[in-house]
């Protein structure tokens, strides 16, 4: 007679996010940072057309770091949300909160329900009327919410990317400032072209959709 095969849930829940991390580590880093005149998202992506970073709402902008089409399709999921809660009710009722309580709980159930976790890590934020205002959340592949200060960093080495933003920046800085320590801290070695950066902002203070992604002209005025 066979003896069961059995693993610990403990292992399993190891073993999935062992998982998770590394397809997440592979990927290139982004940046969402708060500057004087708007919430600054940077990613490293060579390509043109499959973004890491897109619009949720009118004040709320998404950035995320892992398999594409995994976090394309919660992208894709959390405008439906805002669109449906916003012409349900209000415009002023859709959240970067809300965005982020409806992320958590899909990965986390994805994390805990199916055999394969979502190697995904994003962020979603909101721009105030100053730095001190905004509100970036950091959503990780099994669901942990977390609330950061100022500057989210993910994919990658997204510690020592971290590190450098510490040292090369800080809440409030101006919008050339901002871009500069975030592409150093993408790339400490300088080597990055313009070519493999893509920049969108949520800009500060405007009536209506603040999203805007920039052109490589844009970039390169912001690097000076």
């Amino acid at each position: 007679m066979s003896v069961p095969y059995y693993v610990s849930p403990e292992q399993i829940i190891a073993d999935k996010a062992e998982f998770a991390r590394k397809g997440i580590a592979r990927g290139r880093s982004v940046v969402v940072a708060s500057a004087e005149d708007a919430i600054y998202f940077i990613a490293d992506n060579p390509s043109r057309t499959l973004h890491k970073i897109g619009e949720i709402y009118d004040k709320i902008g998404f950035a995320a770091v892992g398999r594409y089409n995994e976090f394309e399709n919660l992208r894709v999921a959390g405008v439906r949300l805002a669109d449906t809660r916003g012409y349900s009710y209000d415009r002023g009722d859709v959240t970067v909160r809300t965005i982020a309580n409806a992320y958590a709980q899909t990965l986390g159930s994805i994390f805990i329900e199916a055999a394969k976790p979502f190697e995904v890590e994003i962020a979603v934020a909101e721009v105030g009327d100053r730095p001190d205002l905004d509100q970036l959340y950091r959503i990780s592949f099994d669901g942990s919410v977390h609330d950061e200060a100022g500057f989210i960093s993910m994919g990658g080495d997204s510690e020592n990317v971290g590190n450098v933003m510490k040292d090369n920046w800080s809440i409030g800085s101006g919008a050339g400032e901002t871009v500069r320590a975030a592409v150093l801290a993408l790339n400490p070695d300088g080597e990055q072209g313009l070519d493999s950066l893509e920049v969108a902002t949520l800009t500060r203070g405007r009536a209506g959709r603040s999203f805007r992604r920039c052109s490589q002209d844009d970039i390169t005025e912001l690097l000076g």
